[in-house]
């Protein structure tokens, strides 16, 4: 929707409720930063449930949001089936949108002060192993131009630890092939930073660029059939047919950027190194992959302990 669009249901929307225009000046708002189009459709999916829950319930201004309601829509959402990472998303944005109504002054104390965040599971986030990449690649060896392309995009996907939509949008004048700098120019939360591929990934996008001519410094750096830039669903149809071509499950996207963090964690990249690639704005998610090279360490001192060969 338009800003203007925004502007003008803001303005003219006489028989909305209190609530509901707090909704749209918040999302306006969100607009006028300049958030990501992806943060914003997800404040969109998230409070609009939200708001109507608690119309339902005869709240329909700021002031009576209390910290009851709020805890028994978290307790709901769970009883209805959502997983515990889908219930934190729903307190996320429910929290970015209470700590706005304080900022405006619609309410006193944001209510969300005194929720408490619902407790995530300390799951195991699993990376596509390196023989389904090797068996993929195996899959990508004819020499054509495709394959040439698809190699590469495999690669440098693992290679540079990107988000896919981050990859998506490379374009050719933002890849430095000398040093192997990449240089990601709207990242989670519009920061820009530079990543970085290695000599075989570089080589193999050099490969591929020699195969269908130098792009110009806008043109997309990894081109579609069509000579278009890639879609996160393009991206992901083009990973499912080489899987199904190598005869293993598909991985997901997000696979890639997971073996990424924690092939350099078990390479002894230092965290700090590690999230300035990746792009966290903390080390919140990282510690998750900490966790997992623990593990590691348990399982070699599982194997090689000597006083569990004492006796």
């Amino acid at each position: 929707m338009a800003l203007q669009d925004v502007t003008q249901r803001i303005l003219t929307a006489r028989r909305a409720s209190s609530l509901t225009l707090e909704l749209q000046g918040f999302l306006l708002d969100c607009r006028a930063r300049n958030l990501a189009a992806g943060t914003l459709l997800f404040y969109q999916q998230k409070l609009h449930p939200l708001l109507s829950w608690l119309e339902q319930r005869g709240v329909t201004s700021a002031e009576e949001i209390k910290a009851l309601h709020l805890r028994g829509w978290l307790v709901e959402l769970t009883s209805t089936g959502h997983t515990p990472g889908g219930v934190h998303a729903y307190y996320r944005a429910a929290k970015a949108f209470c700590t706005w109504l304080e900022a405006e002054g619609s309410v006193e104390v944001s209510p969300m002060k005194r929720v408490r965040a619902p407790k995530l599971p300390e799951e195991q986030l699993e990376p596509v192993s390196m023989d389904d990449v090797r068996a993929m690649l195996t899959a990508c060896n004819s020499g054509r131009l495709l394959d040439l392309r698809d190699a590469a995009i495999i690669l440098a996907l693992l290679d540079s630890g990107c988000r896919a939509s981050e990859f998506a949008a490379l374009s050719y004048g933002d890849a430095d092939l000398r040093s192997g700098s990449l240089l990601i120019r709207s990242g989670k939360g519009g920061k820009p930073r530079v990543t970085f591929l290695g000599v075989t990934s570089r080589r193999a996008v050099l490969k591929y660029l020699r195969k269908r001519g130098e792009p110009q410094d806008g043109e997309p750096l990894f081109a579609t059939d069509e000579g278009g830039r890639f879609t996160y669903a393009g991206l992901r149809s083009m990973i499912e047919r080489r899987a199904t071509q190598a005869g293993i499950e598909p991985p997901t996207l997000h696979s890639f950027r997971r073996a990424f963090a924690l092939g350099c964690l078990r390479n002894n990249v230092d965290v700090y190194s590690l999230q300035r690639l990746m792009g966290h704005a903390s080390l919140a998610v990282l510690r998750r992959y900490l966790a997992q090279t623990e593990a590691d360490l348990q399982r070699a001192h599982e194997r090689g302990g000597p006083v569990d060969r004492l006796l």
